[in-house]
């Protein structure tokens, strides 16, 4: 009884600990994003002067006035959008038919180590950023979008993962019954590998949604025109080069415009995207982040 006692005092004591650190932690992830907001309504005078820190000064709306209005960010929060969407959807589908036949054992499919280890080779050496950039030139993708999509549409990570899941997922029974059903292997891979592994294609899609939405770089050694930048790479140019010469502002508006509200107002609007997104995905993650782990 004594016993029993002692360890669950020590039980609470951790819970309140946990919970304490955990709420420390969400905090300090918040207040940033809170104060970058406060600063986006903020009047310019009050922003560069540094006097907001939670709630805005001099509440305004100009500095969504004028990135809502200004059509180099808006072509660029387009190209972002076309970029996940297209990105992810490719980098899915080739991932899951690449994955399907590689969760087989060897026998079913001769050849599969050797598969394997290609992919495995890639994670730990690549040709690094010249050949790449050269790879890309040459093929003529430089200034389209293929270019951010088709470079980084297979993750050897993210592939390896969903292996593993459906390695240990699918049970090899309902696989064996179906093939004496005469059903091919396009059916046992839409009927029964895909829907029994939603959490994991939920939560890799995430992965991948988000690398889109925040790789700028690409967009940078890719695109030499700004029409073509992703959100991302127009921000860096903005908030990071400080240049200013894309915003296509003339000097009169810049006066009462600081530099820094219309900075905030962008970073949260990229923010927003990713914000929606993730409580959608937020119930499939349980099951999805035990991608892989072994199930006797």
């Amino acid at each position: 009884m004594h016993h029993h006692y002692q360890k669950s005092l020590s039980y609470k004591l951790f819970t309140v600990f946990n919970y304490t650190l955990l709420t420390i932690i969400a905090v300090l992830c918040l207040l940033p994003l809170i104060h970058i907001l406060a600063v986006s309504f903020s009047g310019s005078a009050a922003a560069t002067a540094n006097l907001v820190g939670l709630w805005p000064v001099d509440f305004t709306l100009d500095a969504y006035e004028k990135t809502i209005g200004n059509e180099n960010f808006l072509r660029s929060l387009w190209n972002s959008f076309l970029r996940v969407v297209l990105g992810t959807v490719i980098s899915m589908g080739v991932m899951l038919c690449a994955a399907y036949p590689l969760s087989k054992s060897d026998d079913a499919f001769r050849g599969r180590k050797l598969y394997m280890w290609i992919f495995v080779f890639t994670m730990l050496f690549h040709g690094g950023l010249v050949p790449t950039y050269m790879v890309v030139t040459k093929l003529g993708l430089t200034d389209t979008i293929w270019a951010l999509i088709l470079p980084p549409a297979v993750s050897a990570f993210n592939l390896i993962l969903l292996v593993n899941f459906f390695r240990t997922s699918v049970p090899k029974s309902l696989e064996e019954a179906a093939l004496m059903d005469g059903a091919n292997h396009f059916t046992i891979f839409w009927k029964i590998y895909l829907p029994i592994s939603v959490p994991a294609i939920a939560t890799i899609s995430l992965f991948t949604m988000v690398f889109h939405w925040n790789s700028w770089f690409d967009g940078l050694i890719y695109m030499s025109d700004v029409k073509h930048y992703p959100l991302s790479t127009f921000l860096q140019t903005i908030i990071v080069q400080q240049d200013f010469t894309k915003m296509s502002v003339d000097a009169e508006t810049l006066k009462n415009l600081s530099e820094r509200t219309v900075k905030a107002a962008q970073i949260f609007i990229a923010a927003l995207p990713m914000l929606i997104v993730y409580p959608f995905v937020q119930k499939f993650f349980v099951k999805g982040i035990v991608l892989g782990a072994e199930k006797e």
